[in-house]
């Protein structure tokens, strides 16, 4: 047959690709608990943005389905394999500092900007056009495929979990809601608390109790900051002064407080994405370490040096007796995300814990089970996500892999990553895109954006991908 220039066929439908994307983008998709129905079981804006793909599927010649509006999907072509297209319409929260509407959808300086345009929104439509692309050339195809919308994908992976719970697993397929070229591996994700199981008596008069303790509230991020209240019963002065040296050689910046005889301590730290911990300074780990360099009480003494010694500096679980990597993920890594402590409850831990695909993870959690019990402590909250891992001569990887340098003239080197995409929801699945390589990556950012020509290109990838993975072999 003859040679489809795909790029052609994009600039031809341009301006109404980028005319749908705006109004895609002028929906407020972030999901609303608190204002629900059994048709938007998470919230009016989802649901909209949702309704949105589906009608335009329909107008378009697509057959769309709702699927008890947590999510939806959009079909064509005939066959028993079916080839699936993961994507997602809810959106983080906007925040503040944007220089122009987060929900507007302004073009300028050859980029389109919107909470939603990079992650998942910008993608989702490109993707949605690379179909309409296929689907209106007529083109011969042996296979189904299907655009699986998802609209909690920012929080719980609720609409997944719905979906498939109901619908076909398609036989193989890829998100583009990543990087390209091909990720075709991601680590296991398990969240779990150690929670402190007994209470201890004082057998000594320290010069300060710890009254509270708190950082952090999300296990995947590094905590930037972290409060501490003692209860000084002598040497306000000389405990500031060592919390003041402290902070000075870590190179930190906190804050002091005294009222009441209660003395405050807060302390900055880094934040970054719970995926590599070294990427960040954890302001709970810092406050930590320095509280264990005091004299406090026993309770709080035996919850801070268990805190120091297995996770201040260690962030591959040596000191639990679990680190290990492997060739295709690399090293196991924990961040210590929460951390808590009061009297009347003792002391909790709140780790997320990202491993390789080869790790046993079983064995891990036991080691970690008999460790917290030693130290009057027990797992609880345990949850997992187990790590995803295509082959690298999957089929689905060498097409996509022969997609990517035809349309780029760039080698199509495989990644893994620690974090997790929709990809892995699939029994074949990966993640393909759509930021390209050197690209600075905004998603979750004011003035958030996506390049007009990242936009047409990765539309080119995915039509041409779509075709190769459902022709006629």
């Amino acid at each position: 047959m003859t040679t489809i220039n795909w790029m052609e066929e994009v600039e031809k439908r341009k301006e109404d690709l980028l005319s749908d994307l705006q109004a895609f983008l002028q929906i407020k998709s972030v999901l609303d608990e608190e204002n629900t129905s059994d048709q938007a079981p998470l919230g009016e804006g989802v649901k909209q943005a949702l309704d949105y793909l589906l009608e335009l599927g329909k107008k378009d010649g697509f057959q769309p389905k709702d699927v008890d509006g947590f999510a939806g999907h959009l079909e064509f072509g005939q066959g028993e394999d079916l080839i699936g297209i993961l994507c997602h319409v809810d959106v983080v929260p906007e925040g503040d500092g944007w220089s122009v509407d987060p929900f507007g959808g302004e073009i300028k300086d050859g980029k389109i900007y919107a909470r939603g345009a990079i992650d998942d929104k910008g993608p989702t439509m490109a993707a949605y056009y690379a179909m309409k692309i296929v689907k209106e050339l007529g083109l011969p195809l042996e296979k189904r495929i299907r655009m699986i919308i998802g609209t909690d994908e920012e929080s719980d992976w609720r609409c997944v979990e719905h979906y498939f719970k109901n619908e076909e697993m398609p036989t193989m397929g890829f998100a583009p809601d990543a990087d390209f070229p091909i990720i075709y591996a991601e680590k296991g994700i398990a969240d779990f608390d150690l929670v402190s199981t007994k209470k201890m008596d004082n057998h000594q008069s320290p010069v300060a109790k710890i009254v509270g303790f708190q950082s952090g509230r999300r296990y995947n991020m590094v905590p930037d900051f972290a409060k501490a209240q003692l209860s000084v019963r002598e040497g306000h002065t000389k405990l500031i002064q060592i919390f003041e040296e402290f902070i000075k050689n870590q190179e930190l910046q906190g804050r002091y407080y005294v009222d009441n005889g209660i003395v405050t301590f807060e302390l900055e730290g880094v934040s970054a994405h719970g995926m590599e911990p070294n990427n960040g300074k954890n302001a709970g780990l810092y406050l930590a370490k320095f509280l264990t360099s005091i004299s406090i009480d026993v309770q709080a003494k035996s919850y801070f040096t268990l805190v120091v010694d297995h996770f201040f500096g260690d962030s591959r679980g040596k000191s639990l007796g679990v680190a290990y990597e492997d060739d295709i993920t690399g090293e196991l890594t924990i961040n210590v995300g929460k951390l808590s402590y009061d009297n009347e409850n003792g002391g909790m831990l709140g780790l997320n814990m990202r491993y390789p695909v080869t790790f046993e993870l079983n064995e891990a959690i036991e080691k970690i089970k008999s460790l917290a019990n030693e130290n009057g402590y027990k797992v609880q909250n345990f949850s997992d996500s187990s790590p995803h891992h295509v082959s690298a001569d999957a089929p689905l990887v060498k097409t996509l892999q022969k997609v990517y340098e035809e349309q780029t003239g760039e080698e199509a080197g495989l990644i893994s990553i620690g974090g997790g995409t929709y990809a892995r929801s699939l029994s074949s699945g990966v993640a393909f895109g759509a930021l390209f390589p050197g690209r600075e990556d905004i998603a979750h950012q004011k003035d958030e954006y996506m390049y007009i020509e990242d936009l047409l290109k990765a539309t080119a990838i995915y039509a041409q991908a779509i075709f190769e993975l459902a022709k006629n072999k």
